[in-house]
């Protein structure tokens, strides 16, 4: 399971190179909405890694549930934050916003879990 979280990283961080260059370079957004899309882009590549890393330390942490947890809560993160950032910049409904909070607490539970896997007592 915790390999299929690199894969999961690596697709995702194309989609993010993607998706940030068609912001930076196929939509016309207006500045306040083009910050909020290149945030969403910025965190979307940061939590792709994160991904990668939790793929990479599989064999190595203590404790796999909580390494599998932290990644599908990067994935949550990425979905709820980052998802709700560019869909808000796009569409420009606001209520959308009321989600990314989600999102980034699913993002701070993932690197607290990822951290305390590789604790041994």
């Amino acid at each position: 399971m915790l390999r299929t979280f690199f894969t999961i990283g690596a697709f995702s961080a194309l989609l993010s190179v993607a998706l940030g260059a068609f912001g930076a370079h196929g939509l016309q957004l207006p500045e306040r909405y083009a910050d909020t899309y290149q945030t969403a882009a910025e965190y979307h590549m940061a939590h792709s890694l994160a991904l990668l890393i939790v793929g990479l330390a599989g064999d190595r942490v203590s404790k796999k549930r909580l390494a599998v947890w932290a990644g599908r809560l990067f994935i949550l993160g990425i979905v709820l934050f980052s998802g709700s950032l560019y869909v808000l910049s796009i569409t420009e409904i606001g209520v959308l916003g009321a989600i990314t909070p989600l999102g980034g607490a699913a993002f701070l539970a993932g690197w607290a879990l990822l951290g305390v896997s590789v604790y041994k007592p």
